[in-house]
């Protein structure tokens, strides 16, 4: 009995003890955020002389404890603002509520970094991923990164060019101008994807993307229509610009760049507060390009205009407005299409015998693709735990002019006493183009972070709306003459220009002339929730329901009345992450899908209609990310499988008569998988390593005998690489001089595979690029080369387009 006593005596003792500890000392708990009112993830704090110290959270969330009574000094530090010491009195008992702010560093501009310390490109932080605050570490889906700086330091003019930092995907074809499409087409994981995506909303072009505006680029691996639906998307992923926002203060920058073949381009970035507390802040940016083609013939020219506002209401509610204004006026890119119906002649560029010095077209032969995307967000914060996010969007991309290309046609098209037992012969086309794609997308997300019992749960439940329009006043498509491929002194080579383009247009039938509208929308609801099961396990969830509601084509030709239809798709996705070493490395799985709607389709007897299905794509992924030695060093090692299911085919069908008819069927498949690897390391001040590699394998199944277990055009090459190797002096006389090189490895291409035509392939290459620059807080002086050993190399979907030669870019920036 004694015994008991004493031992329920010494707990009562260590209680009270623990008790009067906890009363004698006390803690700190707050939050951090940045000049343009983000929350402030990562940031170091340091309790000053007490060698105590914690980093925030994704949300800039910290908190210290068990302190002792007094006046304590934090001490906070985050690359790119300045570093900021803060007092805070702790009572004993009580917990102390801070809010820190940090502001933009004196070079002003929150996307420029000046010392070799600073200048890392390993920051994947993203709020667009999975529209809720995950670190990569914590999502078990894959994507990739390029910043500002990256991009500055490449003096990229155009956004094609900055994926050629991300492993998995490579350019297909450039940017055509067309009605719909007609941005550039790349290949991902073996689907072709477009960029289509502003700070996660909708954002249509029919040209080339200006890097002006842009902050980060951001590629999502793999089918995402759980949280991004399925029409502007792709099964491979999805391409995602983030724009540069407002911040505090006063600051901006003016740049010049000039290059080869007449590259002109001027750029400024205006940041000003329009209100003394910074609470209404306005950055504009804009840019002027202009530049001819390496060929015979050709050019192009853009003007682009981003002002966006940002007002912070309260510490609660804040209100920013982006917009982009821009048009581009071009020549089309010799883009040389293959036949499609027999058998090829020439399987390679080299068999063609083709001078790709040669342009095809005429300086007069232009189209221009004016553009217009606003976006407006309303960010509220309800509670501690819940935040509401409205945004709206408007998208208008339009074609206007003359869209050409050529073309290898059939062998007996061809005029008689050509020679018609070799692909010598080039038809050349034309269209007068008048188009308008608009969107216009409303989204409401709700984001909460709490705990139901001891088990954390970050959720997202959204609503979306999204209307498509496509306006057509187009001309029929003209073939207006046939030229030689190799003969330079083809007395017709220079027949074709606007004059002449005019008056064929003007007297051709023009029963292939489009002018029609089509209309669809979309409503969408989708949940998706993040588990910890403990601080290292973690489980996600997500579904999506989609209602699509195609209101069909308006002809107003033949005035006939649209077909409507509407389909409905589940979305669902999984994933789990394991943190092997807490917040350093992690391995992950996911399940995702893709869902694209199928129309209806006309069937020669009633008895073969049915109702499609939308074609469905599942990804199998797993892997490992590393974010280690304090953000020096992020990697990611993948493996996925993708199946895509419900593709259609053409069957044909033996009526009670005995002829055969073709009719539409469901059924066909594709397969995908491959292995990606990704490394952004910042092991030295000042120097930085972004470097990749892919494979892939891709083949069709259950499909036209004439392409069962073959490569789809679409899934581009099987392996490629990228590499970009940096260091700036970071301290001394010096401060600030650097280098960069780096390339591009792209394995075979095979663009024509299938057993009518046979193969064509576009040989492997590898593009070598340096830099050398000058980086101070005042200005920064740059020169690029790129293409350095002047290698010949194509890329190409059914198409075989030669890339630009050795070429140089020399820029200068002033920093106020």
């Amino acid at each position: 009995m004694l015994r008991k006593i004493s031992v329920l005596t010494t707990l009562l003792l260590a209680y009270a003890a623990i008790v009067s500890a906890q009363h004698n000392t006390g803690s700190i708990k707050g939050s951090v955020i940045t000049s343009d009112g983000q929350p402030g993830s990562f940031v170091t704090i340091q309790v000053k002389s007490s060698g105590r110290g914690t980093v925030t959270d994704v949300k800039g969330d910290f908190s210290l404890r068990k302190l002792e009574p007094g006046t304590y000094t934090l001490q906070l530090s985050l690359m790119g603002y300045n570093s900021k010491e803060q007092d805070v009195t702790v009572s004993a008992g009580n917990t102390t509520q801070v809010q820190i702010r940090l502001e933009v560093s004196d070079r002003q501009l929150s996307e420029v970094t000046i010392t070799g310390s600073q200048r890392r490109f390993t920051n994947k932080e993203s709020q667009y991923i999975a529209k809720l605050p995950l670190r990569n570490l914590e999502n078990p889906q894959v994507y990739s990164v390029v910043n500002a700086q990256l991009l500055q330091q490449q003096v990229t003019t155009n956004l094609d060019d900055a994926l050629k930092n991300v492993p998995g995907i490579t350019k297909l074809w450039s940017s055509t101008g067309r009605p719909s499409d007609g941005a550039g087409y790349f290949s991902l994981r073996g689907f072709a994807v477009q960029p289509t995506m502003v700070n996660g909303l909708p954002g249509l072009t029919n040209g080339i993307g200006d890097p002006a505006y842009v902050e980060r680029m951001e590629v999502l691996k793999g089918p995402s229509g759980t949280l991004y639906g399925s029409s502007l998307i792709s099964f491979g992923g999805l391409i995602n610009l983030v724009t540069k926002k407002p911040y505090d203060g006063f600051g901006g920058e003016i740049a010049y760049t000039a290059g080869s073949y007449g590259l002109n381009r001027v750029s400024a970035d205006v940041n000003t507060p329009l209100k003394q507390d910074n609470s209404l802040t306005m950055r504009t940016i804009a840019s002027y390009q202009s530049q001819n083609s390496w060929q015979d013939a050709g050019w192009s020219k853009s003007l682009f205009f981003a002002p966006s506002l940002q007002y912070r209401v309260n510490d609660k509610l804040t209100f920013n407005f982006n917009s982009v204004f821009s048009t581009g006026e071009s020549t089309n890119a010799l883009m040389v299409f293959l036949n499609r119906s027999r058998p090829l002649i020439a399987h390679n560029p080299t068999e063609l015998g083709m001078d790709f010095k040669r342009s095809f077209t005429s300086d007069d032969i232009t189209y221009k693709t004016p553009t217009i995307n606003l976006q407006a967000q309303a960010t509220y914060k309800i509670s501690n735990n819940w935040t509401s996010q409205t945004n709206v969007s408007r998208s208008e991309a339009r074609s206007n002019g003359y869209y050409s290309y050529v073309m290898f046609l059939d062998r007996g098209n061809f005029p008689a006493g050509a020679n018609r037992a070799n692909d010598t012969l080039l038809s050349r086309f034309v269209y007068h183009q008048n188009s308008t794609t608009s969107n216009t997308d409303i989204q409401q997300n709700f984001t909460g972070d709490f705990k139901i019992g001891n088990v954390r749960n970050r959720i997202l439940v959204g609503f979306d709306y999204m209307q498509m329009e496509v306006r057509n006043d187009n001309s029929p498509y003209l073939m207006f003459d046939s030229v030689s491929a190799v003969n330079k002194n083809d007395p017709n080579y220079y027949n074709l220009n606007r004059q002449s383009v005019d008056a064929k247009l003007a007297a051709a039938n023009q029963a292939g002339a489009t002018k029609n509208r089509t209309t669809n929308n979309t409503y969408s609801v989708y949940v998706s929730d993040v588990v910890n099961i403990t601080d290292r396990l973690l489980a996600m969830a997500s579904l999506r329901f989609d209602y699509f509601d195609y209101k069909g084509v308006t002809n107003y030709i033949s005035n006939k009345v649209p077909t409507p239809y509407t389909q409905t798709a589940w979305s669902p996705k999984f994933g789990l992450v394991y943190e092997v070493v807490k917040d350093q490395v992690s391995l992950f799985a996911n399940y995702m899908n893709g869902f694209q709607n199928v129309a209806p389709q006309t069937q020669p007897l009633p008895e073969l209609n049915t109702t499609f299905k939308p074609q469905q794509a599942n990804q199998l992924e797993g892997g490992v990310k590393l974010d280690a030695f304090n953000h020096k060093l992020s990697f990611t090692a993948t493996y996925y499988d993708i199946k895509v299911t419900n593709i259609l085919n053409q069957s044909v069908y033996v009526d009670a008569s005995g002829n055969k008819l073709n009719y539409t069927t469901q059924g066909g498949k594709q397969s995908s998988r491959g292995v990606e690897l990704e490394a952004t390391a910042n092991p030295l001040p000042g120097l930085n390593i972004v470097a990749g590699y892919s494979h892939n394998e891709s083949k069709l199944e259950d499909t036209y005998e004439y392409q069962e277990g073959l490569r789809p055009v679409t899934a581009g090459p099987k392996d490629l690489a990228n590499l970009w190797i940096s260091y700036a002096v970071s301290s001394g006389k010096l401060h600030g001089l650097g280098a960069g090189f780096g390339g591009n490895y792209v394995s075979d291409n095979v663009v024509a595979n299938n057993r009518i035509v046979g193969k064509f392939t576009l040989p492997a290459y590898t593009v070598l690029n340096a830099s050398v620059f000058y980086d101070t807080k005042k200005y920064v002086l740059t020169l690029k080369v790129n293409n350095l050993t002047n290698k010949e190399y194509y890329n190409g979907w059914t198409t075989v387009e030669r890339q630009m030669p050795r070429n140089v870019a020399g820029s200068i920036a002033f920093r106020f």
